[in-house]
């Protein structure tokens, strides 16, 4: 039985950026459901600094806050006490922001909390920062005070309870475009100031997006407002904090960028998910589909409604061929495995509810999703209370859906065939497949059909067909490629042709002016490979292109230029530098991985871009962190590196030089 149950907290946070340290004045309201001692809080290395009078005695241990009774079951409490902390993990200081990532349970690594989906509680969070930046947090903003010439607290009020780790912050540098919902609903978009041509194309659709999910989903949005923001060095795409999306920077983009990169697929997601596993949560990881299955599900039926119908049984077929993959290897797994793969929680879960809704029928599946997210709102779920409304709903017996998709382990490809056919492109584009084994002289009429007027998916799927067919061959038809303009159909033969006959150099060489990142990305390097003589003319071209956020096109611009020599030793220099600089930590992660790459290749190994690697080794995001680590061992290998790195331990940072002195002792 529960002892207590925690109504409130509300918390007045400071920061201080180069310690790395949150203080805060903390205040808990809570009712007893049982008489005991002592109550606590999660809360990972938080220090007590001092509690107001008249306060409970309250004290820390290296994961816990006790507040100390006696308490009496029925009475409801409060308290108010003041810590600091240096977090570990779950709040991150990057550059010129402050975010959090609570990612399940970790929010007690900054703020005193439930480390437990169960236990939901209503957060009041007042943040004091300089003057000049700006605060996003859950709920409604309600005031913005002035305390002095360089502080400025930020007050925000939430209407419902949620689960810990869906509390959010984010300090920094924002400008932000606000939106209405047809139903009301205050939408702020946030972006750097320096970014403001790029808000439009990246926070596109967001209106059409909630709008639809309300209509979709048939439940008004449950809370006050709703607010996007991205941040820089993110560990994943997105989290849904209740009203506060945060997401990676690197999908802050151009209407070039838009082509290849767009947000629309994670906007949809962590918006849907402001329904599933916000307003309903999983009692536990048995259940963890719950909110990754129908936020997947959602976003696609979203694309659908922007991109058309193609575009999502394109969608739903390419991971469908995933799940089928790994289930034949013997590597499928259920639904309601806590241990399940982001795959299967994902994308098995988002089949299993199109599968379902093919079953009972789209009203049936309308009905009962609005009655298991109304019954159960703002409270904890089960898969069996999904279930419940299910059979509620309809008189279609689910026990075979239910055996084939939440506990079997294989993927049900046969089903998923049947499905995916009722589609007239996915069945043209089965058609188009089975060519792959044919030669051209077989195929040819239906290549020629397809490119002439190509729906793009048949048209790349075609392109990608002449890669393997003798050039002198596939000349014509390649340029019916290259004269359909369309983009996609373009962008096949940018990344699948890698030698370029003379006859189709003028067309290869159109692909520079494609507006899509990665049609430029792949022309430049392969126009490079294959016409050296033409080297300067497409570094001239392209000198002023910087691609997505993670500067793909300029880096491989300055690799270019670097390794040709094509400018002269003094501008030579002045790239050189450049290309070093984008290693430094000054930048995000994803630049400097990128730059990482180029210096490696070019072999750039100065003390400069060593000791940003080592930086690199000890950064917060595992992805980056273990490609950094990567790197090092490599470098290793040569020992007049590793005498560089040896001379590096008393420039570095204590953990950087931990971590090199165990790499160097080992052998």
């Amino acid at each position: 039985m529960e002892t207590v149950d925690y109504k409130n907290i509300g918390a007045t946070i400071g920061f201080d950026s180069e310690a790395k340290k949150v203080t805060a004045k903390y205040y808990v309201q809570f009712e007893m459901l049982q008489s005991v001692d002592s109550v606590y809080l999660d809360a990972v290395n938080i220090q007590i600094t001092g509690r107001e009078k008249r306060s409970f005695n309250v004290t820390s241990s290296n994961d816990k806050i006790w507040i100390h009774g006696p308490f009496q079951a029925g009475d409801t409490y409060d308290t108010i006490f003041f810590y600091e902390v240096i977090p570990k993990q779950t709040l991150y200081f990057t550059g010129d922001q402050i975010w959090t990532q609570g990612q399940g349970k970790y929010t007690s690594h900054w703020l005193p909390s439930i480390d437990d989906m169960n236990d939901k509680i209503e957060f009041d969070l007042q943040v004091m920062i300089a003057a000049g930046k700006r605060v996003i947090a859950n709920g409604n903003l309600e005031e913005v005070i002035v305390m002095d010439e360089k502080h400025i607290a930020w007050r925000f009020d939430m209407d419902h309870a949620m689960s810990s780790y869906l509390a959010a912050i984010v300090v920094g540098d924002f400008d932000r475009v606000k939106l209405t919902s047809t139903s009301g609903v205050p939408i702020e978009l946030y972006y750097r100031p320096e970014d403001s041509l790029k808000a439009e194309p990246t926070y596109r659709y967001t209106k059409e997006i909630f709008d639809f999910l309300e209509a979709e989903i048939g439940v008004p949005y449950p809370w006050q407002n709703y607010k996007q923001v991205p941040v820089r060095d993110f560990l994943y795409a997105g989290m849904e904090n209740t009203t506060a999306t945060i997401f990676s920077e690197a999908f802050v983009v151009d209407s070039i960028g838009f082509t290849d990169r767009n947000y629309v697929n994670v906007n949809a997601h962590e918006m849907a998910h402001q329904w599933f596993g916000n307003l309903v949560t999983e009692t536990e990881g048995t259940h963890h589909w719950l909110h990754e299955g129908f936020a997947t599900y959602y976003a696609l039926l979203a694309e659908k409604e922007i991109f058309g119908t193609d575009y999502y049984y394109w969608k739903l077929m390419q991971t469908a061929e995933q799940l089928r993959s790994l289930s034949e290897e013997g590597k499928g797994q259920s639904l309601l495995d806590p241990k399940a793969s982001s795959l299967t929680f994902y994308e098995k879960g988002a089949w299993a509810l199109h599968i379902l809704k093919e079953l009972i029928g789209e009203e049936a599946f309308r009905a009962a999703v609005k009655g298991y997210l109304s019954k159960h709102q703002f409270k904890n779920v089960t898969t069996a209370d999904f279930l419940a409304e299910v059979r509620a709903a309809t008189t279609i017996d689910i026990t075979t859906w239910e055996a084939d998709w939440l506990r079997q382990t294989a993927f049900q490809a046969d089903q998923v065939y049947e499905s995916l056919t009722k589609s007239s492109f996915v069945n043209d584009y089965f058609k188009m497949s089975a060519l792959r084994s044919k030669p051209l002289s077989e195929k040819g009429e239906v290549m020629k059909q397809v490119l002439t007027f190509p729906n793009e998916y048949l048209g790349q799927e075609a392109v990608f067909q002449l890669a393997s067919e003798p050039i002198e061959d596939a000349i014509p038809y390649y340029k019916l490629a290259f004269a359909s303009n369309n983009l996609m159909v373009r962008q096949a033969i940018a990344v699948s042709l890698q030698e370029v006959p003379f006859q189709l150099k003028t067309e290869f060489e159109s692909l520079l002016d494609d507006p899509s990142y990665v049609t430029m990305e792949n022309a430049l390097a392969t126009l490079w490979i294959n016409f050296p003589s033409e080297r300067l003319r497409y570094l001239e071209k392209t000198k002023y292109v910087v691609g997505f956020q993670n500067k793909n096109i300029k880096l491989l611009w300055l690799a270019m230029a670097i390794s040709s020599e094509a400018y002269g030793a003094s501008a030579n220099e002045i790239f050189l530098s450049e290309l070093k600089e984008y290693t430094s930590e000054s930048f995000s992660f994803e630049v400097r991985q990128q730059a990482f790459a180029y210096a490696m290749e070019l072999e750039l190994f100065n003390s400069e871009v060593l000791k940003n690697l080592l930086n690199a080794t000890a950064h917060h995001n595992w992805r980056f962190r273990n490609y950094a680590r990567r790197a090092l061992d490599s470098l290793l290998e040569d020992e007049s590196i590793r005498l560089k790195l040896e001379s590096l331990l008393i420039s570095v940072s204590e953990k950087e030089g931990r971590y090199l002195k165990t790499k160097l002792e080992e052998e």
